[in-house]
């Protein structure tokens, strides 16, 4: 039984309809001041942005949170060269 099932299973509910999970830890990703990385972590979100928008489903907030993250290297980049 994994950790999440276990301790939904060990949870006592008091009359209301309650989950308890374990916390998630959040994945900060390192920032690289590389300019050759930081090029390719920029070209990779914004592909990965048309590949959200050309599925049938078009993830649209998926899309928009890669263009922010290319355009973050992009602003790094551009400070880069001053």
């Amino acid at each position: 039984m994994n950790t999440v099932s276990h301790s939904l299973a060990s949870t006592k509910h008091s009359g209301a309809a309650c989950l308890s999970l374990p916390a998630a830890t959040a994945v900060v990703p390192s920032l690289s001041l590389n300019p050759i990385q930081l090029h390719a972590d920029a070209h990779n979100a914004l592909a990965m942005a048309l590949h959200y928008l050309r599925q049938p489903a078009a993830n649209v907030p998926g899309a928009a949170r890669k263009t922010v993250q290319a355009l973050a290297a992009l602003r790094v980049l551009i400070a880069q060269e001053g």
